[in-house]
């Protein structure tokens, strides 16, 4: 391991495809992954094979009572799995991601029992789920485990869509406009990033979160950025990266 790279990350991975380790720091110890938790909830339903075209609406059990977080799916609000699913990965929408598990064959219960299933047929053994948006705390992994997660994921054509999508627009309301949702992640804005998988992931107890795989100077690599301080230092600790591989 390298010590010559300067990380605002506390915790963080960096891995080929033939997995090499690159760069680690406390790449085992658990701790809070916020919602980073959504990449594992997004393969859990398309594992699933419910209806992507089905409309799926929002309702009061969709609202955030951990963190408070708003949102603007307002209660009545109906999209397509497909489109919920976009957006819960694109702009960590958090009422798409508890809809969604509401209307998971079995409810919330199943689906949390499929995503922690999930995580030890993956060989995340110290991983642990407790709901569909990474709100609690309780949803707990390591950067090891985040980068086996990280590389399942690209195998889901929905999730890498989404993760390089900069933007979109869906319509909740058939009388109403569109309401436009962004990619979180800051880095699609640069032409010298090719990322294939990505997902933010911020609260309190998390700090700021980054997991994604890139191809950087031909080479595909997942980059696991935990407890990052600062509102952008997931994506500058990125950038540092790149340079450092550079060299």
């Amino acid at each position: 391991m390298s010590q010559d790279l300067f990380l605002r990350s506390t915790h963080a991975l960096l891995i080929n495809d033939d997995g090499k380790i690159l760069f680690e720091r406390k790449k085992d110890d658990i701790r809070p992954i916020a919602s980073v938790t959504k990449l594992m909830s997004a393969m859990v339903i398309l594992d699933g094979k419910q209806a992507l075209d089905e409309l799926v609406e929002i309702t009061k059990a969709d609202r955030d009572l951990l963190q408070l977080t708003g949102s603007r799916l307002k209660f009545g609000a109906r999209l397509k799995r497909a489109e919920l699913l976009k957006i819960m990965l694109m702009s960590s929408e958090n009422r798409a991601a508890l809809a969604l598990g509401r209307n998971y064959n079995g409810g919330l219960p199943a689906m949390v029992k499929a995503m922690n299933r999930k995580a030890r047929a993956l060989g995340m053994r110290h991983s642990h789920f407790s709901d569909p948006a990474g709100l609690s705390p309780e949803n707990t992994s390591t950067a090891s485990d985040l980068a086996i997660m990280v590389k399942a994921a690209r195998h889901y054509s929905l999730i890498t869509e989404a993760s390089h999508t900069r933007s979109t627009e869906v319509f909740p309301w058939k009388k109403k406009g569109a309401l436009t949702y962004r990619n979180t992640n800051r880095l699609l804005k640069r032409k010298d990033w090719h990322i294939s998988v990505s997902k933010t992931g911020f609260i309190t107890e998390a700090g700021r979160c980054l997991v994604m795989q890139a191809n950087i100077n031909q080479q595909a690599l997942t980059i696991v950025l935990l407890n990052s301080y600062g509102k952008l230092s997931p994506f500058g600790d990125s950038n540092r990266i790149r340079k450092w591989l550079a060299k």
